[in-house]
């Protein structure tokens, strides 16, 4: 019982860092594509202080719109000039924020980087005045920092077809096009034919 026990307490030791940490997901993350990614954002304060803001920083060149957050103020900062969002902040009303042990789901759609991943870069901030910014990158060998960026892996979405073939369609179109005009074409001429020979056996009648 002793060993279930201290294996079961390392257990949760090592795996505490991991869920603690904020996670980015989405139901379809394809690279280049538009999609709603959830930030995941727990509350690790060894204090208990409420989370009373959260700054999500994304990729470059992309637009995005927030969800309507009941109890919380979402905020982009954009790039006047080509209109892209260079990050949100959401922050909570006063005497709100996502309590301690708990977590706040933050929701933003966006168009994905084409990429293999995506990385948000997040500061989170604490009532107490306290700030943790997630945006180390992975560490050599897969293992992970203290303090990793929330990552999205992309996949690579279905091939469009080919330019080569493509072009058959088109010369077969194009074919079928050119073979209705010379239909068309002879017929008008045979039907003038007719109306010519018509005209001459009624002149000798």
């Amino acid at each position: 019982m002793i060993g279930i026990a201290t294996a079961a307490t390392l257990y949760v030791a090592s795996a505490a860092p991991a869920w603690a940490h904020i996670h980015a997901s989405s139901d379809n993350p394809v690279r280049g594509s538009m999609a709603v990614v959830t930030f995941e954002v727990p509350n690790e304060s060894p204090t208990g202080a409420a989370t009373t803001a959260v700054t999500i920083a994304l990729p470059a060149g992309t637009s995005a719109r927030t969800e309507t957050m009941p109890g919380w103020t979402a905020k982009a900062d954009r790039d006047a000039a080509s209109g892209t969002v260079r990050s949100v902040t959401w922050t909570a009303a006063a005497n709100g924020g996502i309590p301690a042990d708990q977590f706040g789901l933050f929701r933003i759609s966006l168009k994905l980087p084409d990429s293999d991943a995506a990385t948000f870069p997040a500061t989170q901030t604490y009532a107490d005045g306290s700030v943790v910014r997630w945006d180390e990158p992975p560490l050599p060998g897969a293992g992970e920092p203290e303090h990793p960026a929330p990552r999205l892996t992309l996949a690579v979405g279905p091939p469009g077809p080919p330019a080569a073939a493509q072009e058959p369609a088109v010369r077969q179109t194009s074919s079928s096009a050119d073979n209705t005009a010379r239909l068309l074409g002879g017929a008008a001429l045979l039907v003038a034919a007719l109306g010519v020979g018509m005209a001459l056996a009624r002149r000798r009648a």
